[in-house]
């Protein structure tokens, strides 16, 4: 009896045995057969470290090299909750005042929790505590940390299980990653054209990076130049993070953004700014904007808008103060426009300088409406018509061209249509064509109404006329450099188009002389240079007529006029009424102020001898006139 239990014992047990080792081969073959990519996808995980190594944003620097935006370098702190061990609450507790944030959120990031692969609730093995922490700052944190574990381990010498314990698991948790802060070194200076930088954020390997990404202006723009390419690391490392160097399998170097170097020229652009400050206050005004240009190469020395913002703090700012009005904003461009019906109509032989309108006593009634002047002007040749600033003498000169062909240089000179400046936001103004032009337009668009452009198509075609008539793109962007100096792309003046010949243009500067010699800018005169410009004051229209509340105040001018070195427009939006509107009163003292200082920075030559120089010439031979001209300065 005892031998047949016995043998079903051993049956039994065999059995048991039998399905047990049945079992276990079928869980090893769904392990290392069925399973066998995912697992090993697991372990590479454990095992293997991959991180960027973020690229430093490239420089956005002026002419002469001066950084106006660069990158320093912060941390970002990280921990890893898995290697913390239960200490949660008291590196919480440690660390919150270190990073000067609150302690309950932060015990609740180093308490996440996470469902891995396999469903189950795991700690997380990453999360940011804090980002854009100096470097400095970190090292604080560092030392406290460090000095913290030895304050735990009393400076004994423990068993490893001990050590990990008292704090060694702070150090290996809490670690910081490479990152950057954007900077605007001269806060608010030429904000417009840089832009400004936000964040972009990128999850790779479980890692969360927040990059720098342009926002507006340059930034923007050139953000796929500025950022760079990121390097990358791919290691193994041990449980415990630390990284087995022989078996670095990749070690890639990021590559920093490039530098991008612009026209603009700090100083000047500091000395617009300067200027516009005035003009805010004085006149009341909704915003006052000002552009310096070199008639000859289309490159932007300076452009500036008030109100302003500082790039560094761009959510402190509303949307009207970050916006680049020279660009985004259209204005109807008053009398200033009335140099590109006088260019074309020169161009086309239609008329002289020296030929006569009657611009019928300040009224004139055409298409049943009457066009009236400011002045009471009878028959005055064209150059007067210029210099007084004649809505009628202009609209006749327009009549006798046509609209076909008033549009034509109209278009030519860049209206209706971008720049193609590499800035964000910029509008094409509004210019109808020909066939929809009613009878009244042909005596209205030559003078500025019914037609609107962007302050820079306005300075943009008076430089054209600077420059023998040819129009020239406008830069911003001299060239792009590398981070060892190299020029990697440069970027040269260019030619959009021949607009007029250059007898048109000449004689229209020679007007445009009679502007600020005898005109509607005796302001804007320079005592060391000769200036050809136009005043521009256009009535605002409001619920589709015209107020006699709100003017658009402007003045463009460039010198020296023969040879002109520099075009500058400055204008006023809605000054107020009783403290000045006229182009003349408002805009042209605000160009002289901006072209004298800048004249004397850029240390121009002077082409008129002023009278007092010339009475001290008179008693001292030995001093040459240039030198008395820039002492006067």
């Amino acid at each position: 009896m005892d031998a047949v239990k016995n043998r079903h014992r051993m049956v039994f047990l065999t059995i048991v045995m039998g399905v047990c080792f049945v079992t276990l081969g079928c869980r090893l073959v769904d392990l290392q057969v069925l399973q066998h990519e995912e697992f090993a996808r697991l372990a590479e995980g454990q095992h293997d470290h991959f991180y960027y190594r973020e690229a430093p944003r490239g420089d956005i620097v002026d002419r002469r090299g001066s950084p106006l935006a660069t990158s320093i370098p912060v941390k970002r702190v990280c921990a890893d909750p898995f290697a913390l061990k239960g200490q949660e609450e008291e590196i919480a507790r440690f660390l919150a005042p270190l990073l000067k944030t609150n302690e309950t959120a932060l015990r609740d990031l180093l308490s996440k929790t996470k469902v891995n692969e396999t469903g189950a609730v795991v700690s997380a093995r990453y999360v940011i505590l804090k980002q854009k922490v100096a470097v400095e700052e970190w090292e604080k944190i560092r030392s406290a940390l460090t000095n913290q574990f030895a304050i735990l381990t009393h400076g004994k010498k423990l068993p490893k299980r001990r050590v990990e314990e008292l704090g060694l698991a702070w150090k290996r948790a809490i670690y910081t990653e490479d990152d950057q802060i954007r900077n605007y070194p001269n806060g608010a200076l030429a904000a417009h054209v840089l832009g400004f930088t936000g964040e972009r954020w990128v999850v790779k390997h479980g890692r969360t990076n927040a990059l720098p990404a342009g926002v507006e202006g340059i930034e923007k723009t050139f953000d796929e130049k500025l950022h760079g390419a990121r390097g990358w690391v791919k290691t193994e490392a041990t449980s415990r993070k630390q990284e087995i160097f022989i078996f670095r399998e990749q070690d890639v170097e990021a590559r920093p953004g490039l530098n991008v170097k612009l026209t603009i020229d700090a100083r000047v652009q500091q000395i617009v700014e300067e200027e516009l400050v005035a003009p805010m206050a004085k006149h009341y005004a909704s915003s006052a904007s000002a552009i310096v240009v070199r008639p000859r190469t289309g490159e932007i020395l300076a452009m500036a808008t008030l109100p302003n913002f500082n790039p560094n703090l761009p959510s402190k700012s509303s949307a009207a103060a970050r916006r680049n009005r020279i660009i985004t904003d259209m204005f109807e461009p008053g009398s200033t426009f009335k140099t590109v019906t006088l260019a074309g109509a020169l161009n086309d032989g239609v008329v002289r300088l020296s030929d006569r309108f009657d611009c019928e006593n300040g009224a004139f009634s055409f298409a049943g409406r009457i066009l009236h002047d400011h002045g009471h002007h009878g028959v005055i040749d064209v150059e007067e018509i210029i210099a007084k600033s004649s809505n009628i003498g202009t609209a006749k000169v327009a009549i006798r061209m046509g609209k076909e062909r008033t549009f034509k240089y109209i278009w030519d000179f860049g209206f209706g249509q971008r720049t193609g400046l590499p800035l964000t936001g910029e509008v094409a103004g509004w210019l109808a064509r020909p066939k929809d032009w009613a009878l009244i337009h042909i005596s209205r668009i030559p003078i500025g109404q019914g037609v609107t452009a962007t302050p820079l198509q306005m300075v943009m075609a008076i430089s054209a006329i600077a420059n023998d008539g040819v129009l020239m793109k406008p830069m911003i962007v001299d060239s792009l450099v590398d981070d060892k100096g190299e020029t990697v792309v440069r970027y040269p003046p260019q030619i959009s188009r021949r607009v007029v010949g250059a007898a048109a243009a000449k004689d229209s500067v020679k007007a445009m002389k009679s502007v600020v010699e005898t005109g509607t800018a005796e302001q804007a005169r320079l005592e060391n240079f000769t200036v050809a410009g136009k005043t521009g004051t256009a009535e605002k229209p409001v619920g589709g007529f015209y107020t006699k509340e709100k003017y658009y105040a402007s003045f463009i001018g460039f010198f020296p006029a023969d040879e002109p070195e520099l075009c500058i427009l400055v204008a006023v939006d809605e000054p107020l009424k009783k403290t000045g509107y006229y182009g003349g009163q408002v805009a042209a003292p605000v160009f002289k102020r901006i072209a004298e200082r800048t004249a004397n920075f850029l240390n121009l030559k002077p082409d008129v001898q002023p009278e007092e120089s010339k009475d001290v010439m008179a008693g001292d031979k030995s001093r040459p006139a240039v030198v008395l001209a820039r002492e006067k300065l």
